[in-house]
């Protein structure tokens, strides 16, 4: 392997991080173990990639107390630690069940590599009736276990939604006006010009921008919408809510942007900021009707720590209904079934889970099939973070598009890519990222963004270590599937463009044999396939959601405090009452951020 550039050594950190799953744990060895560890040494010890030197410092035992304590440093518990750590005598502890994020993750086009391992929690549903039946009705869910959470593994495409999405919760202080301030302070977008100013943030952490580098059948896509009369848009986020684009991912220079990288490793040198890492959180503790700390397992050992003001759960959808249970806040008769001591009595926690759905199909190209994860691509990522290892492959195309369901200004059907991904052959088979030949592959997911179905999450025991059981109820209505279904109808008009046709793109699918009682092709038949093989979004909502104090099912109060108690506010995505229609993380960053504000105000501090 050449390497024209110099190396910037992880020796010259008095601390350098090289820990986490290397590339060699990930990755199968047919390119060679020498050539991944060296890639991997190379990719540790890069300032812009690795950032070895300017990683987070974490504690080895907590102090005794804190004012506030950030349980789970995702999309939501980064930006509330790193923006509550902005008042000097305010001491705060983000405390986070696994790792940090190892360099390899940094790189856009490792999207989903390391899931399936260390940095994830593994989920699976259970007991489903309408979706995910070739898996015996359990759908797997990935989550990310590590700094950053989720938002170390997804495909990083920056959306907010539709304006409409937040004006029918009918939630006051809740509507598009008041949100959109804090997507706007949030974000730092470099294609100011391209994009609106008036819609768009400058000088926020998170760094908006397209990736340095598509695929030139991304460009065949977007020929093939105006094409096929779904059109091209320049801007998930801007006034025309229909059509196919390259989408703004959150990263910066060819670099994936984690919530930890964007909010917390800036500010990781405060001396008021204590982050906790491999440090599982098992329950609130409360007295009375108040928390006043957590209970964790850290380093094998049980230990207490106190909340001198609040505790904040941004565990995510999953894991803070667990936690609220688990304390004793949640349903009464459920928390009595597991022998838990119920501290408030509050039906709406667990409830309300939704995701959302999708099923792809899989087409073949004019074009031999060839391994984008080579020496010359990753000789190019290194030296100066372009190339296709900059990138998510087709992953960075999407395209929304209105069912008969809906209205054209709020859009149901977002039209997911895949292909053309410069990733190495995976270990784990999380996911089939670099099928090989003979021809090129590519895949077009239909993905209803409106979901109506809705499960719930409870717990499995009172063992804080037991995965709760989640019942998602996937696809449980005929609206869910007839959207997901229309979105196959455009894929297909989508792929019989001239453009298409010229390319050679043709459908590679394997008959479902229980399907085989429709005629293969019919609308009956994707339905029954869909339910087979589907595939469910790592966008889970809604489990402690926001309401009125006249909404029996609300968990938390308008500015995000767990109703019945004291000390108690949840700032993740469990808190929305609907998934946005779209990409959802800029979403979740914008609740960690009203949360940071509410609690500043709430306890005297003036806001910008």
């Amino acid at each position: 392997m050449n390497c024209p550039y110099e190396i910037s050594p992880a020796a010259r950190c008095a601390t350098p991080f090289t820990g986490g799953p290397q590339l060699t744990d990930v990755c199968s060895a047919n390119m060679g173990a020498l050539f991944l560890t060296l890639v991997n040494s190379l990719l540790v010890s890069s300032p812009e990639i690795g950032d070895p030197c300017g990683r987070v410092n974490p504690i080895s035992v907590p102090d005794s107390s804190y004012d506030f304590i950030v349980v789970g440093a995702g999309a939501g518990g980064a930006v509330v630690a790193g923006r509550l750590s902005e008042i000097e005598n305010w001491r705060v502890l983000l405390v986070e069940a696994g790792p940090d994020e190892p360099a390899g993750s940094e790189i856009p086009s490792n999207l989903q590599l390391y899931l399936g391992g260390e940095l994830d929690w593994k989920y699976q549903t259970s007991n489903e009736s309408f979706a995910c039946l070739s898996s015996n009705g359990s759908c797997y869910w990935p989550r990310g276990r590590n700094l950053g959470g989720t938002t170390l593994h997804h495909g990083m495409a920056y959306h907010r939604g539709n304006p409409k999405n937040y004006e029918k919760w009918g939630i006051k202080g809740w509507g598009w006006s008041d949100v959109l301030p804090y997507y706007l302070k949030s974000e730092d977008n470099r294609e100011i010009g391209r994009v609106s100013a008036k819609l768009h943030g400058t000088g926020g952490p998170n760094t908006v921008e397209r990736l340095p580098y598509q695929p030139p059948f991304s460009w065949h896509i977007l020929n093939a919408a105006n094409e096929a009369g779904f059109g091209v848009i320049e801007d998930l986020a801007g006034t025309i809510p229909t059509g196919f684009t390259v989408a703004q991912t959150i990263s910066r220079d060819g670099v994936r942007l984690s919530s930890v990288a964007a909010f917390v490793r800036p500010v990781a040198h405060r001396k008021n900021l204590h982050v906790a890492v491999n440090t599982v959180v098992t329950k609130v503790r409360m007295v009375g009707k108040q928390a006043k700390g957590i209970e964790v397992l850290m380093n094998g050992k049980k230990r207490i720590v106190h909340a001198k003001r609040e505790v904040i759960l941004s565990a995510g959808t999953i894991n803070t209904p667990q936690l609220l249970m688990l304390s004793g806040i949640g349903p009464r008769e459920h928390l009595g079934s597991k022998k838990i001591q119920v501290v408030q009595h509050l039906p709406g926690v667990g409830e309300n889970l939704h995701n959302h759905q999708s099923y792809g199909l899989d087409f073949t190209l004019n074009e031999q099939y060839y391994m984008m994860f080579n020496e010359s691509s990753v000789n190019q990522y290194i030296y100066n973070r372009t190339g296709p290892l900059a990138a998510t492959g087709l992953a960075q195309v999407t395209g929304m598009v209105a069912s008969n369901l809906t209205t054209p200004d709020f859009p149901d059907i977002q039209i997911f890519c895949a292909g053309y991904q410069a990733v190495c052959q995976p270990k784990l088979n999380i996911a089939d990222l670099s099928a090989g030949g003979p021809n090129m592959s590519v895949r077009f997911s239909s993905v209803n963004v409106q979901p109506t179905s809705r499960g719930r999450i409870t717990l499995k025991s009172n063992d804080p270590l037991d995965h709760p059981v989640i019942w998602s109820n996937d696809i449980a209505t005929e609206h869910d599937l007839s959207v997901i279904l229309q979105g196959l109808h455009a894929i297909m008009k989508l792929s019989q463009t001239p453009t298409m046709q010229k390319l050679g793109l043709t459908l590679k699918h394997e008959v479902v044999p229980q399907c085989s009682e429709h005629e293969v092709g019919s609308d009956d038949y994707w339905k029954c396939a869909i339910r087979w093989d589907t595939r469910p979004e790592n966008h889970q909502t809604g489990t402690a959601k926001i309401g009125l104090p006249s909404d029996p099912m609300a968990v938390v109060d308008t500015r995000l405090r767990v109703y019945g108690v004291k000390g108690l506010r949840v700032a993740d995505a469990s808190v929305l009452p609907t998934v946005v229609s779209g990409n959802p993380v800029a979403s979740y960053n914008m609740v960690g951020e009203r949360a940071a504000d509410f609690i500043k105000e709430d306890w005297g501090v003036a806001v910008q």
